[in-house]
């Protein structure tokens, strides 16, 4: 065992549970990160709903929204259904006027004034756009953090692992909460980072903290942002802790069908809404397919080892990857799911139909009817925290979720 794994340092209760872990990984995507409760409430629709007992899912992970997702599903690994239903309660719950809270006047003045350095005591650090108050308020009251720390420290799950981004260093740290004989294999990056204690409320804040629109959040004596600026779906961490089988959500929409843009849309400057829309889908973005690709070839190089070398070899070359990369190579099972439809397409027929009925500032809603006019509305799509509009996508992924049905049953069961 090398040092600079991460082990849970009280004993194993037992070893039974440890092979062939399935991990539920969720990416970053702002309200986005709706469609990944939809997809849950699917699969557990499709293995059974509330008969289904235990959790499907021993690891959970997850970076910005899926941080917050992936907290409360380890939260509540031990219930029926995992007590999906207070979660979508909660993303349906929400009042658009009251938790969007921009602060225009405080924002302007901390861009041009600059940020002093933060006391001891603070939380936050950095400009933000966003009062952080009504999110932070809507997840502490959604997760209940001992319960948490109760469900791993009893094996019900065997591991949480949040993603975020250290602001010192730019190191993609991976906290990291185990359960007893769990270890995690570090990552020989130089870019990355880990840290086994228990995750708390400051640790999911700080992975939802989008630069500029929330403010960096404390955990222990860093400051940390967004976990998607750089691992927006962290699925290496669960495989350097042992999983084996990955159900993963993207909330990231991909047209197959499209087109290259026509003169006439290239000679149109677009607005500052639309640019603003895709300079987020720029730093959140989603590299899933490209390491989707990777995963494929290493399964292929594994069978083709196992299948041909001798068994010394096999040994030597194993051992080889673990001095090199941290962690051996092995075959890993995946079941994938990304929007079906486009979600900043759903965020802009919204905001035609019920603009009228927010009560926010002249320049927020200026933006926002932008955003509906043009028909794309990419940036609403992180910010638009409105319980109809989480209900619309929640249903995409339950729906999305259940056409798969018996492929689902397929991956669970096998």
């Amino acid at each position: 065992m090398r040092e600079a794994d991460l082990k849970a340092d009280h004993p194993p209760k037992s070893s039974h549970g440890l092979e062939g872990m399935t991990a539920l990984v969720l990416s970053g995507g702002g309200m986005r990160g709706a469609y990944e409760v939809g997809i849950i409430a699917g699969l557990l629709e499709a293995l059974g709903g509330s008969t289904h007992v235990p959790s499907p899912f021993q690891i959970t992970a997850g970076a910005s929204v899926g941080a917050i997702n992936a907290a409360f599903v380890a939260a509540n690994a031990h219930a029926p259904s995992l007590n999906l239903d207070s979660l979508i309660s909660s993303w349906t719950g929400m009042d658009f006027s009251r938790v969007f809270s921009p602060q225009l006047l405080s924002f302007v003045r901390q861009l041009f004034r600059g940020t002093m350095p933060p006391a001891k005591e603070e939380q936050r650090l950095g400009t933000s756009l966003l009062n952080p108050a009504p999110l932070e308020a809507l997840v502490q009251e959604t997760i209940d953090f001992e319960q948490l720390h109760t469900n791993v420290r009893d094996s019900t799950l065997k591991g949480l692992f949040i993603a975020a981004l250290q602001v010192a260093t730019g190191k993609t740290t991976i906290f990291c909460e185990l359960a007893p004989g769990m270890v995690y294999r570090q990552s020989k990056d130089p870019r990355r980072a880990a840290a086994l204690e228990p995750v708390a409320l400051d640790h999911v804040l700080a992975s939802t903290a989008i630069p500029l629109l929330f403010p960096a959040r404390r955990v222990g004596n860093e400051f940390y942002c967004d976990g998607g600026l750089r691992l927006n779906t962290p699925i290496a961490p669960v495989i350097r802790a042992g999983a084996e089988r990955l159900v993963i959500v993207s909330t990231t929409y991909v047209d197959r069908a499209s087109t290259a843009p026509s003169p006439e849309t290239l000679a149109t400057y677009p607005s500052l809404a639309f640019l603003t829309g895709k300079v987020l889908n720029a730093l959140l973005v989603d590299p899933l397919a490209y390491d989707l690709q990777i995963l494929a070839r290493i399964n292929d190089l594994v069978d083709i080892h196992q299948r041909g070398l001798e068994p010394r070899i096999g040994r030597d070359l194993q051992q080889r990857m673990v001095r090199r990369r941290g962690a051996s190579y092995r075959h890993i099972e995946t079941l994938v799911f990304v929007p079906s439809q486009d979600i900043a397409k759903l965020a802009a027929q919204y905001l035609k139909e019920n603009l009228r009925r927010f009560d926010i500032g002249l320049v927020a809603r200026r933006l926002l009817r932008t955003a509906a006019e043009e028909g794309n509305a990419d940036w609403a799509t992180y910010l638009l925290f409105d319980g109809g509009f989480a209900q619309q996508v929640i249903e995409l992924g339950r729906r999305d979720a259940m056409r798969r049905r018996d492929e689902i049953r397929a991956f669970c069961h096998a």
